[in-house]
């Protein structure tokens, strides 16, 4: 096939790039060229900011056997992508995110199914972090909604992907490192209140491979599926099995996210997982309809952990550098 990819040259974007080319399609990025790939001759790059003129010149007379948007966050991406590729692709995917969800009201009370999407969006936050985290989900609603208009008015084929935290060797906000660079030196682990009871990730790579596997399917035109790992942990446990992984003794220590703050340490610095804004998102349509199975939790975590011993990254993440004040309060919390 011939794809064009819109975006996505740091995470799971690159990790598709490298399936399609091992499958022997012939893929195009268009993305600002801001960031290197690692691709060389291998592909076609077209040097655009998608909300600029440049996306319909450089894509006039192109014909496209699928595109994947990775870089659409508001109604008019949705729109333009659907104006600029209408009657040129032959299927179109957005990636979108299970945050459609969250910023539902009210939000649906278990996993969300795809079916819980319609129904009114929750008030603007006075705020960050929550007005941020709103703006997201409700942008990227808004091209969802423009993208389904589309299918209805003129049968432009495009399927969107929804996808909650994604976790990964190649993460660049490095969130499961976060953790694993405090369980390696054997302190305490504080956990902040808030999150939600239930985890519920996806692996990039099983993102990567889903998209291929969906392209070119005429059944999920004009629809959307949830993408996610089958297992539920909770987060505390989520992190007993990082620890496990990694041969650590840190103990675990609950804390209130305003006693970080008292202490000046951001809760979403010293638990990136433990923020309310986490979507919990039902994959049964894409896993009964389309046949996809999410490789098991316990063995992504395992090549994410394996991944950080063998390359060790060359500075800890941001935060780390008041790790002994989150030691001093682990130990205060503790007598």
């Amino acid at each position: 096939m011939r794809v064009l990819v819109i975006g996505g040259t740091r995470f799971v974007g690159s990790l598709f790039t490298w399936r399609l080319l091992a499958q022997g399609h012939q893929v195009t990025q268009l993305n600002r060229g801001t960031l290197p790939d690692p691709f060389g001759a291998r592909v076609e790059r077209l040097r655009a900011d998608r909300t600029g003129p440049d996306l319909a010149r450089l894509l006039a007379g192109r014909d496209f056997d699928a595109s994947v948007d990775f870089a659409a966050y508001t109604g008019e991406d949705g729109q333009r992508a659907a104006e600029v590729l209408g009657g040129h692709v032959g299927h179109h995917v957005m990636i979108s995110t299970g945050q459609v969800y969250l910023v539902r009201e009210p939000r649906p009370p278990g996993a969300a199914r795809e079916e819980d999407y319609d129904g009114p969006v929750m008030p603007r936050p006075a705020s960050e972090p929550d007005l941020g985290e709103w703006a997201y989900g409700v942008g990227k609603r808004a091209c969802e909604d423009a993208l389904a208009e589309a299918f209805a008015r003129v049968r432009f084929p495009a399927t969107c992907v929804r996808i909650p935290m994604v976790n990964g060797e190649r993460d660049h906000y490095r969130r499961i490192e976060t953790y694993l660079w405090r369980l390696l030196d054997g302190g305490p682990l504080l956990v902040p209140d808030g999150a939600p009871p239930r985890t519920r990730h996806v692996y990039g790579d099983e993102v990567a491979r889903f998209l291929v596997e969906l392209l070119g399917r005429p059944a999920t035109y004009g629809r959307a599926f949830n993408l996610a790992q089958e297992e539920t942990p909770s987060l505390p446990a989520l992190l007993e099995k990082l620890r496990a992984l990694v041969g650590s003794r840190s103990e675990l220590v609950p804390v209130a996210a305003d006693a970080l703050e008292k202490e000046g340490l951001d809760p979403r610095v010293v638990s990136p997982l433990s923020t309310p804004w986490m979507s919990f998102v039902d994959p049964s349509r894409a896993r009964d309809e389309l046949g996809f199975r999410h490789l098991p939790l316990d063995a992504y975590l395992g090549r994410v952990a394996a991944s950080f011993l063998a390359h060790p990254p060359p500075a800890p993440t941001p935060g780390y550098e008041l790790r002994r004040q989150e030691v001093a309060l682990a130990g205060a919390l503790q007598g």
